[in-house]
């Protein structure tokens, strides 16, 4: 159990008791560096200074404006250390919600990366009404600064860290001081839901719920995890699953490594070399979608091979996961597939991966089953913004695919009586800011209210059934649970996502986003020429067939009302820029519903008709 009451005091306890060991990793040039956690130690300390300097005084806000990166989380612990409120923003916020949040959460420091983001600033700076100062981690065009208010102090981050250097020679007894200060009931953060409807709401996180996250994590992996693991951080720090990611080192003392952003992460694997890496299932999704496709590409013999050696591999984990022992012919033969097709998506990992953390959405059990004859072990889990993520995961020692796993620590689970799951545990967030009637609503006689519907498996593990509020109810008062029709549609090697529609209606239909490029590969056997945009291949006949026919597919699968008999084809994928996915990228089903509308009522009147 851990001991300390606040973050910043695991934090001093963890850099002081092996100076020498490495701590905080990150990749330049395909080199990898590491800082040791006495450097790390120092490097927050001089953030904090640096705050300290700029006048920050305990439950100031200071919000941070950037993708994720070493910097990022030095300045999450600092201000931890100085008793300040953390408030994360998504770097892929337009203008109006970085106001929203900045003005919502009185921030008084932004924390901010780069150009992209100080023009944000700049068309809204009359509208901010607490940002005093504003740090930037990268360069900032001169005639941007010249642009600014004359009413906000801007620093560069040598400057910064200048001012940081000189004030903690000056008060080199202040940083232990204001540790030891720190109290559990502190406000250690307000994160803010990417909701999928309305304005966000901020989860009020208090030093104590961090702290009991953590020690339940521990509680649960605490002889899985050793000081000799590494991890690949890539997620967003803006999210809270990425959040307990970067926090993870603070109580396994193992090698946190940094990636250099999101899209360099694949590349970022065979250097960093993890043992250990945080995922959400898009990842997942992408690898197996990729892998699938170019089997497709392959020559008869090696498509022969490869169905064996799935076969096999498949044969040798159905023993295992039944707790059957496999037969010595068996274990030869698993063991040839490995090495004859498996082991190579095994090295696409970085070759030294002992197990994966999924979370933040559900994952595709053929996936989880997929890549467990990888000797890739995924762990999949369960948590929201206000458990501070993790809260159910599946134990090392057993997963079952399709469940979310066994609760963790203290973490306590009932069902209510439409089956949603309630949740009672110390890490939970306190209340939504400024929200006393939200607050109130997501509680039910001391119970959390995830909105999830679940149940409890024959393992007794928990599994989730869809989200309470996208559940579908047709006209012959069919219930149904989009999610699990929607992960099966996504797994169609031509469609990117899928939303499935039917609420009050007959029958079920779907709107469809294509991989463009899975058929930009086909143009030639689709007989389509030149090089077409999304919006020219959505509207293409030969198009329109080829999702029909894994439509098709994926209906052969289902029950009969579970069933699309129809679909739509978006003019445009679904994403944060248009609005249509969260930061966290889940579907903002309301937005998409009613910009397709006119489409939708005319697919079903075709279709009824």
């Amino acid at each position: 159990m851990i001991k300390e009451s606040t973050i910043s005091k695991l934090f001093l306890r963890k850099t002081l008791k092996s100076p020498h060991r490495k701590a905080i990793g990150w990749i330049e040039g395909s080199e990898l560096h590491f800082y040791n956690n006495d450097e790390y130690q120092q490097k927050v300390r001089v953030i904090f200074y640096g705050l300290t300097k700029l006048g920050i005084q305990p439950q100031d806000r200071v919000a941070i404006l950037a993708q994720t990166s070493k910097e990022w989380h030095f300045f999450d612990i600092a201000a931890l250390c100085a008793r300040a409120v953390v408030t994360p923003v998504y770097p892929t916020y337009l203008a109006h919600e970085v106001e929203y949040i900045l003005n919502h959460s009185e921030t008084k420091i932004l924390i901010l990366e780069n150009e992209a983001q100080f023009q944000k600033i700049l068309e809204i700076q009359d509208k901010l009404e607490h940002v005093k100062i504003i740090v930037a981690l990268r360069e900032i065009a001169e005639t941007s600064v010249e642009k600014l208010s004359k009413g906000i102090i801007f620093q560069t981050y040598q400057q910064f860290i200048d001012n940081g250097t000189l004030e903690s020679q000056n008060s080199p007894k202040l940083f232990e001081a204001s540790v030891e200060s720190s109290e559990g009931q502190d406000v250690a953060s307000i994160i803010y839901t990417s909701g999928t409807t309305g304005e966000p709401k901020g989860a009020v996180i208090s030093q104590h719920a961090f702290i009991k996250m953590l020690d339940n994590v521990h509680s649960g992996l605490k002889t899985n995890i050793l000081p000799t693991d590494r991890t690949l951080t890539f997620l967003p720090l803006s999210h809270v699953f990425g959040r307990c990611d970067s926090m993870l080192n603070l109580i396994f003392d193992f090698e946190c490594v940094f990636a250099e952003s999101m899209d360099r992460v694949v590349d970022n694997m065979s250097v960093a070399k993890p043992t250990l890496l945080l995922a959400v299932p898009r990842i997942f999704e992408k690898v197996y979608s990729k892998i699938l496709e170019n089997i497709q590409k392959e020559n008869d013999l090696k498509k022969k091979v490869f169905d064996w050696a799935l076969k096999t591999s498949n044969d040798y984990f159905e023993q295992i996961n039944h707790d059957k022992a496999p037969g010595t012919y068996l274990i030869l033969q698993k063991n040839l597939a490995y090495k004859l097709v498996f082991e190579k998506i095994y090295q696409r990992f970085g070759g030294r991966i002992r197990f994966l953390v999924s979370g933040g959405a559900p994952l595709s059990p053929d996936i989880m089953k997929f890549l467990q004859n990888a000797n890739l072990t995924i762990l999949e889990g369960y948590g929201l913004t206000e458990t501070i993520a993790p809260c159910i995961l599946n134990p090392p020692v057993r997963q079952v695919p399709g469940a979310i796993g066994i609760p963790l620590g203290d973490v306590k689970v009932k069902f209510a009586a439409d089956g949603e799951i309630l949740l009672k545990t110390e890490a939970l967030f306190t209340e939504y800011y400024k929200n006393k009637a939200a607050t109130d609503e997501a509680f039910k006689d001391g119970w959390f209210q995830t909105g999830d519907i679940g149940e409890l498996t024959n393992d007794g593990y928990v599994k989730i059934t869809d989200r309470k509020k996208d559940i579908i109810i047709t006209s012959a008062g069919k219930n149904v649970a989009p999610q699990n029709i929607e992960n099966i549609v996504k797994l169609q090697k031509h469609i990117s996502n899928a939303m499935v529609v039917g609420d009050q209606r007959k029958f079920l239909t779907v709107i469809i986003s294509i991989d463009r490029d899975a058929f930009l590969e086909e143009l030639d056997s689709l007989g389509i020429t030149g090089v077409p945009t999304y919006e020219e291949l959505a509207k293409e006949p030969k198009v329109f067939e080829v999702i029909d026919r894994e439509i098709q597919a994926v209906n052969s699968q289902l029950a009969s009302f579970e069933t699309m008999k129809g679909f739509f084809i978006a003019p445009s994928d679904f994403t944060v820029e248009n609005g249509q996915m969260t930061p966290s990228l889940k579907l903002k089903k309301k937005v998409i519903l009613k910009t397709y509308a006119n489409e939708v009522d005319a697919l079903y009147k075709k279709l009824e008709s």
